[in-house]
């Protein structure tokens, strides 16, 4: 009895969701062992363990917009909750909410951006740069 192709894994195949997680956490997708991130938010331009090349993957904005969003429906309800029951100095409010938020900006930042090379690595999406046609 052979195995049909459907059932057979694809050599070439990448799950996503071990990518993501990966990427998440600035690991190489591919691997995993190697960093994804050169610095604060550069991608390194191939993994330092597997040689996967990262040139052609381009995050562009997406990450900053993911974050906006995120750190935007996490904090205006605490924000509102806060101002309605526990009534702080408006001072204290704004300073601790400022500080909230850039905190949390700069934690989800670098792991949304590694996250979306991750996907862009995980289903073979690549930038203009990689065929240098638009």
């Amino acid at each position: 009895m052979t195995a049909t192709d459907a059932t057979l894994p694809d050599a070439n195949a990448r799950p996503l969701k071990p990518a993501l997680i990966r990427g998440f956490r600035g690991l190489c997708p591919a691997c995993g062992r190697g960093r994804l991130m050169q610095g604060y938010l550069g991608i390194c331009a191939n993994c330092p363990e597997c040689g996967q090349d990262y040139t052609a993957q381009r995050a562009d904005d997406g990450p900053a917009y993911m974050t906006i969003l995120i750190v935007g429906h996490l904090m205006a309800p605490a924000l509102l909750w806060a101002f309605l029951v526990l009534r702080p100095d408006p001072v204290k409010l704004a300073l601790s909410f400022t500080i909230g938020c850039v905190a949390l900006s700069l934690f989800l930042l670098p792991r949304f951006k590694g996250a979306l090379v991750a996907l862009q690595w995980a289903k073979r999406m690549h930038g203009f740069g990689a065929d240098k046609t638009p």
